[in-house]
């Protein structure tokens, strides 16, 4: 799914789709920081550069394999990106701000292929 989100957001900025292009930069930015691993508070206390605080030391040393996201799991995203533009569309609207509120509208056409 992910792949196909890429392609269509290369195929978006060939065609200046800039509704979609902003929805899907915004839902993949979304996706890549699920996948973050989760600083351990314990680490982040830990000596390190002198340079850089909470940096570690050694070639590779911060290096930390990302958070495998299932199907599920990504269109579960889609589905809160979804929600939020949805939320945020209905106080656009109620506060007369009919413009905002389509734009947001478009986007989730676009983010509906995906869920």
């Amino acid at each position: 799914m992910r792949a196909e989100m890429r392609a269509d957001l290369t195929a978006a900025l060939k065609a200046r789709d800039r509704v979609a292009a902003a929805a899907l930069r915004s839902v993949l930015a979304a996706i890549e920081n699920a996948e973050a691993v989760p600083v351990d508070p314990r680490l982040a206390s830990a000596p390190g550069s002198a340079h850089v605080a909470g940096a570690a030391n050694g070639p590779g040393a911060a290096e930390a394999r990302r958070r495998h996201l299932t199907d599920a799991d990504v269109r579960s995203i889609v589905e809160a990106e979804v929600r939020e533009r949805a939320r945020a569309a209905e106080e656009y609207e109620r506060l007369g701000r009919d413009e905002h509120a389509g734009r947001l509208r478009l986007e989730i056409e676009v983010l509906d292929r995906y869920r």
